[in-house]
């Protein structure tokens, strides 16, 4: 399982998505118990695509809070077709994920 977790409902010729995104978006600014720097890893960018057509990006920064939530809807999609959800951290990391229409 990702790091995203997606409702997609298709409904009277639009899709309505809801995305809850599991991330700790950590800013590079706290300090731990330590007093050490927590190093800075947040999501910068978010891609949503629905057959091979964008409807949904975000450049993201470290002001975002943990575990954002982000909501949108398009026109078109239909029961059983796929949206592909595309990730990337400062750090470098990325990923892609899928969720499927309802």
């Amino acid at each position: 399982m990702g790091i995203i977790r997606v409702k997609a409902r298709a409904m009277n010729g639009k899709t309505e998505v809801k995305m809850l995104i599991k991330h700790i978006m950590e800013t590079g600014r706290r300090r731990d118990t330590s007093g050490n720097i927590i190093p800075a890893e947040f999501l910068s960018e978010l891609v949503v695509r629905h057959a091979g057509k964008l409807v949904f990006a975000a450049n993201l920064g470290p002001s975002v809070s943990k575990n954002p939530f982000f909501s949108f809807s398009f026109a078109g999609g239909a029961v059983g077709d796929t949206l592909e959800l595309s990730w990337k951290e400062n750090t470098g990391k990325f990923g892609i994920e899928t969720a499927e229409i309802t």
